[in-house]
């Protein structure tokens, strides 16, 4: 007779089933709470990094949906951490409930719900919905990335002068000044820069091509674990520096094409150090 843990097992594409409808959900709790008016709002690790209700809200909201539906997976969440589970092959959903809080807050259309699913530390499916438009990307791993039933490749440019560039900032100040001190000495080198606020909503932009390329120090794996899935599934490479893995110390996503220059002017740059 077949145990609980086996009857959890579900492919990939049945993981991101179950993670596009949640995270729909989501978005529209989000979205109807900001439509109320923001509400308790606090901060975390410095006075500009602020969580509201709302974040507080639909982590639990996703967090109960989840425990419903797979009772044995665990879950990642920014706002209430980490819960596992010790069967081997198990599920972790790892969550951010409203990428983009800062703007939430004021209002701006870029903050959205990341949800992914990870087996035995390796992200399987994954889904982005901005809740302020309802644009959705997803991807599962080997299976492409996709935007209303169109696959994503990235962009096509090839010199890194001609390119626009996303990126993102710390809360911490040291680090702020750091990172601002990267984006001078690389502003020069490429067409642009961008900086829209919410990574996951970055790294799917960037497996879109509507930016060409986006790197960032400091994110924490629910910031870019569902984006960096959609990223590498359009074909972007994702990584940190000098063949780090991504994570705290630099995310890096883009074409193959781009991704070398890009790489070697960050490494120059010191991206990857600083606070």
């Amino acid at each position: 007779m077949e145990n609980a843990a086996e009857r959890q097992v579900s492919t990939p594409g049945e993981l991101l089933g179950i993670a596009v409808r949640i995270a729909r959900e989501a978005a529209e709790t989000a979205r109807r709470m900001r439509v109320d008016g923001v509400t308790g709002v606090r901060t975390k690790s410095t006075d500009t990094d602020v969580v509201t209700a709302a974040d507080r809200a639909v982590e639990r909201q996703v967090v109960a949906a989840l425990a419903a539906e797979r009772p044995q997976d665990g879950v990642l969440g920014e706002e209430y951490g980490n819960s596992t589970s010790a069967a081997s092959g198990a599920v972790r959903w790892i969550l951010d409930p409203i990428d983009g809080t800062v703007n939430y807050l004021y209002g701006l259309p870029q903050y959205a719900v990341s949800l992914a699913a990870e087996v035995d530390g390796v992200v399987v499916a994954g889904v982005v919905r901005n809740a302020a438009t309802g644009d959705e990307w997803t991807a599962t791993l080997g299976g492409g990335a996709w935007r209303d039933g169109r696959r994503l490749s990235g962009s096509v440019r090839t010199t890194l002068d001609q390119s626009l560039v996303a990126t993102g900032f710390g809360y911490d100040a040291a680090r702020r000044a750091h990172q601002a001190a990267v984006v001078a000495g690389l502003i020069t080198r490429v067409r642009d820069i961008r900086r829209f606020g919410a990574a996951s909503l970055d790294l799917s932009l960037a497996a879109e091509g509507q930016v060409d390329a986006y790197f960032e120090k400091g994110l924490n794996p629910w910031d870019h674990a569902a984006g960096g899935l959609v990223a590498a599934e359009a074909g972007l490479r994702v990584s940190g520096l000098d063949g780090a893995a991504p994570g705290a110390d630099m995310v890096l996503a883009a074409p193959p094409a781009l991704f070398g220059p890009l790489h070697d002017v960050l490494t120059e740059l010191d991206a990857a150090g600083g606070p």
